[in-house]
């Protein structure tokens, strides 16, 4: 199965960790529930002042269509300078590389 990648980073002033974790649950939670998604990984840079994702899609149109909603989710949040991509996987070499592909 075809997996594609979003990846999104803006700059986040916390909360980090646990507290961003219990922060995030409903955001979490919806985001489990959109068309496609077929899992995330939470990331964040408390150094840098980054938070973001990575996250998997079953295909490009789903994962172009969520970009889309979430990035203006984001700035309705009061978040700014929102990275956005959307990334085709190349299946074999990930398998190689250990990489949960489906």
């Amino acid at each position: 199965m075809p997996v594609t990648l979003v990846q999104v980073d803006f700059p986040h002033s916390g909360p980090w960790g646990a507290e961003m974790a219990a922060a995030m649950e409903g955001l979490a939670q919806s985001i489990a529930a959109e068309p496609g998604f077929l899992f995330k990984y939470w990331t964040e840079d408390q150094a840098k002042g980054l938070a973001g994702g990575v996250y998997a899609f079953a295909s490009r149109s789903e994962a172009e269509a969520y970009l889309a909603m979430h990035s203006a989710r984001l700035e309705s949040f009061g978040y700014r300078n929102i990275r956005g991509l959307v990334l085709d996987v190349n299946e074999g070499l990930s398998r190689t590389d250990k990489a949960p592909v489906l």
